[in-house]
């Protein structure tokens, strides 16, 4: 059986892909993650059996997961000092990775990526040290995750906003524009590696651009699980970051799991692609689903001193169909429901 690598394991898409490769190979996956912001694996792994093989743990009755927490720098660096050390210090024979998902990264939400860019800017070291070992280790597929802040933010501005196409950025051609803080800049510089990494050492790799990707199990510090679960409460008045008409591109995490898949089967020479619903949705809007699915009518209070990033970013998503024949399959109403529905239960377990 092939060995896959699913660095940032423990965060909400690490984890979702995790699950994806449960379901969809027989294969075993390599976890790694420093819990920094991920959630331990015992707390979203539907069989939490596990074991110790030294300092690390493995998981599922058929010991398929080999988790890692450790800062992914450090694990990367142990496998270009020792290429053995995997086999010699815990037995597993891994000549060559098979799939290698790279989701290890400083990330948060608007607060964290305004109020703190210095440190959203260390996935520049991480970025790096990650391409240099796939440039040496060939693994046999990779998928580097990108994001809809490395569009310039002037197509995102009120009165100006467009559905962002992946022609708006155009790394061979230089047209590139500023893209949204430290955060956007550091993955579209991973992009540009990406490209060096086909181009010149023979790797298949291809970048995803998610825009505002949502779940189920998604962290409390992002703002869908929040809202959900203050309409759950019956907040009244509801405060809103921003004036509330700032727009985003709602995506559900298994559209973007099914596209993801996709994408690594039919594009090999790191190009990027949108994954959204290319539908724009403001955050007032999104407050009245929920409060629709809570049974009430609140006051909407904006909060215009807390970050609100950008006006309005949404996909245009016809490359996609086009190269893929992709289209997402969850209605935003369907997705927000069953994310409301997980806030009311959470609720309900926790009084």
């Amino acid at each position: 059986m092939k060995f896959h690598l699913v660095t940032g394991a423990c965060g909400f898409v690490g984890r979702n892909t995790v699950k994806q490769l449960l379901k969809r190979t027989g294969d075993y996956v390599i976890m790694v993650d420093d819990l920094s912001v991920g959630t331990h694996p015992t707390t979203w792994l539907g069989d939490p059996v596990s074991k110790k093989l030294k300092d690390i743990e493995v998981f599922g009755k058929d010991e398929r997961l080999f988790f890692f927490r450790t800062d992914i720098r450090k694990f990367l660096n142990k496998l270009q000092e020792d290429a053995d050390w995997l086999k010699r210090e815990y037995g597993l024979k891994i000549e060559r990775f098979g799939d290698v998902f790279h989701f290890a990264a400083i990330v948060g939400g608007r607060a964290k990526i305004e109020g703190d860019p210095m440190a959203v800017a260390l996935d520049l070291s991480i970025d790096a040290e990650f391409f240099n070992w796939i440039a040496k280790s060939k693994p046999e597929r990779v998928l580097y995750p990108s994001s809809s802040a490395a569009y310039p933010i002037n197509l995102q501005a009120e009165g100006n906003a467009v559905a962002l196409k992946e022609s708006y950025i155009d790394i061979n051609g230089y047209t590139l524009g500023k893209p949204d803080m430290t955060y956007g800049w550091t993955k579209l510089t991973g992009e540009y590696l990406a490209k060096i990494a086909a181009e010149h050492y023979g790797i298949s790799i291809v970048c995803i651009r998610p825009f505002s990707g949502y779940g189920e199990d998604q962290d409390l510090s992002y703002p869908v699980p929040a809202i959900a679960t203050r309409a759950a409460r019956k907040e009244d008045p509801f405060e809103v970051w921003g004036t509330g008409q700032q727009g985003r591109d709602f995506v559900h995490i298994d559209d973007v799991m099914d596209c993801m898949f996709l994408a690594m089967d039919k594009i090999h020479d790191g190009t990027a692609i949108n994954i959204g619903s290319g539908k724009l949705t403001s955050f007032i809007e999104l407050i009245q689903l929920f409060t629709k699915f809570a049974g009430y009518s609140p006051a909407i209070k904006p909060l215009t001193d807390k970050p609100m990033g950008v006006h309005s970013r949404y996909s245009d998503m016809s490359f996609v169909k086009q190269l893929l024949g992709w289209e997402p399959r969850i209605s935003l109403e369907e997705g927000m429901k069953r994310v409301y529905d997980v806030a009311v239960e959470r609720i309900k377990n926790n009084k």
